[in-house]
């Protein structure tokens, strides 16, 4: 299976004095899981119902493959979404939520059936869906994003709720998608919350670009980190201070910013301050997050 081409082109939407998002435009490529991220309020959601849509452009246009979605014979086959885990009617049965969008999508109940108990919901088939928690709420939304097998995905902060266990399966389960050559899109306002499951992310903050590139291309901006101890903590901070470095205290030693843990130990060893630890913290990935959309949350 090989999905769809997303793009969106130049797109703008105002909402009276408000420009929810300015001029955006970016690419999501099949066989990829893709995190649209941004602080809450960026313009993610909007953005993707004009992708679905839903929300008309004020200027610009979104296509799936060559043509905009709605101009789809059964555009629900061809994308598969969900954008709001409360957007349940509460008195339904989960079971019976899928099985109004069924006719619609072309479907029959019996993949109602499967889909139910592939998103683990099996045994709260028949409860209503008022009674459930907004991790089985997430649950269902994928579920009908997934009622006519699309070649491409889009996903609205689909982490919310779940618990440890959830995250490891919906991380697994996407990874799957996009290694059938299908189109994932995810969006998330925390990019740790999806590193481990995204290849290409795409940043937006007051609803403009500010980094598009694939993960490692993101992690190639982020600087080093190395956490250090002492018993002589004095002479570690001159020793940074001598050298330049940027050094925060942390728990009972320091993260030192930008510095390989090996030039750390070396300097230390040349100054005859004594170590205790000495570790790598890897790269800031969500300092680097930060420092593109401004700090804002």
């Amino acid at each position: 299976m090989t999905g769809p081409t997303l793009a969106v082109e130049g797109v703008a939407k105002t909402f009276g004095a408000v420009r929810a998002v300015d001029d955006l435009s970016f690419t999501v490529r099949p066989g990829a899981v893709t995190g649209f991220l941004g602080p809450n309020g960026a313009g993610k959601t909007t953005t993707l119902r004009m992708l679905l849509g839903l929300t008309r452009p004020t200027t610009g246009r979104t296509l799936v493959g060559d043509r905009p979605y709605t101009e789809h014979e059964r555009p629900a086959r061809v994308v598969g979404a969900a954008l709001e885990a409360s957007s349940f009617h509460p008195g339904r049965t989960g079971l019976a939520h899928l099985e109004v969008f069924a006719p619609q999508v072309g479907v029959s109940r019996q993949r109602c059936r499967e889909l139910i108990d592939f998103v683990g919901l099996g045994p709260a088939a028949d409860r209503r869906v008022g009674g459930y928690s907004m991790g089985m709420r997430q649950r269902l939304g994928l579920a009908t994003a997934l009622l006519g097998d699309p070649p491409a995905i889009v996903l609205d902060e689909p982490a919310n709720g779940l618990d440890p266990e959830g995250i490891v399966w919906l991380r697994r389960l996407l990874r799957a998608f996009a290694d059938e050559g299908r189109t994932v899109l995810i969006s998330s306002h925390v990019l740790t919350e999806v590193q481990h499951t995204v290849d290409d992310v795409v940043i937006i903050a007051r609803g403009k670009l500010v980094h598009a590139s694939s993960l490692a291309a993101l992690a190639d901006l982020a600087e080093p980190q190395t956490y250090v101890e002492s018993p002589d903590q004095a002479a570690l901070q001159r020793l940074c201070e001598a050298r330049g470095w940027t050094a925060e205290a942390s728990d009972r030693g320091l993260v030192v910013t930008g510095v390989v843990a090996a030039e750390v130990g070396a300097a230390a060893y040349s100054a005859g301050v004594e170590l205790h630890q000495l570790a790598s913290r890897g790269v800031g990935l969500e300092d680097v997050f930060l420092r593109l959309t401004g700090g804002a949350s």
